[in-house]
């Protein structure tokens, strides 16, 4: 089984860079693995994947530098094993308010004694269908759980959370907990941000690494500089809207309306 270098590259205080994936689409997780990003969220959560679509997305970013990290759409103890079998060795789990939650996320992902990961290692991905001999041996060690807190009752109990041995990291959501606090639609608000803010002292106090998704640029590096690990600098839908529509009105005929139909060179 490969190194997770994603994992010890959060344990070694190194900032790592990331991209979110929401297109469900391997050729364009593809395009987005070019670009450099130590990391790419594949998103089970709010984007219409699947196994199947998630699965062919690992194998499209496979040969790139950029480790890919799998949100699945809940914490299920099956859809967890499903996800790691088929070659997922790091999730991002949504939703986590308890400690307890973070504990049973533990076990699901490592096989026993340290867990209850069902054995199905001679037939998946993961062990390379049987190749990697000492699979079972290494696979817990390899694997890399962050746990997602956003919301009010999770920053209640974030203390408890980080305590969690097996959990590697917390990852802050901003959007689900602007809404929690109050601000929904609206993760700037400063009451947000000071949560943000003393979330990621608490999450850095316990020797965890701390994650966060930011659009903002300037959040961003602020956010790095308060000492969070893993950051996602933006989304690949976003980017790709922003980009369709700045081009389209770039050659927008605002004042005497579009151009009539002729041929050019290009056919059209």
């Amino acid at each position: 089984m490969s190194t997770n270098a994603f994992k010890s590259a959060l344990a070694a205080c190194m900032p790592q860079i990331g991209l979110w994936l929401c297109l469900a689409n391997a050729d364009a997780a593809e395009v987005c693995a070019t670009a450099g990003f130590d990391w790419l969220l594949i998103d089970g959560e709010h984007a219409p994947n699947d196994v199947r679509t998630i699965l062919a997305q690992l194998r499209a970013v496979a040969p790139y530098r950029a480790h890919p990290v799998v949100r699945p759409v809940s914490g299920d103890v099956q859809l967890i094993k499903q996800l790691l079998d088929v070659g997922a060795q790091t999730l991002l789990v949504p939703m986590v308010e308890t400690a307890g939650q973070a504990r049973e996320l533990v076990l699901a992902t490592r096989y026993p004694p340290q867990g209850i990961r069902g054995d199905g290692s001679p037939i998946v991905r993961a062990s390379r269908w049987g190749l990697e001999a000492d699979y079972l041996r290494t696979a817990n060690d390899e694997v890399c759980l962050l746990v997602q807190v956003e919301t009010r009752r999770g920053l209640d109990n974030l203390d408890a959370i980080c305590a969690v041995d097996g959990v590697d990291g917390v990852f802050i959501g901003p959007a689900d907990l602007s809404a929690s606090l109050g601000h929904r639609g609206n993760p700037g608000h400063p009451d947000v941000q000071a949560a943000i803010d003393a979330a990621i002292a608490t999450i850095c106090a316990h020797g965890k690494a701390a994650g966060i998704l930011t659009s903002d640029t300037g959040h961003a590096r602020r956010y790095l500089g308060l000492g969070c690990t893993f950051v996602a600098v933006g989304v690949d839908v976003r980017l790709l809207a922003l980009a369709t529509r700045a081009l389209a009105a770039e050659f927008a005929q605002r004042e005497n309306g579009p151009a009539p139909y002729q041929k050019d060179g290009l056919g059209y």
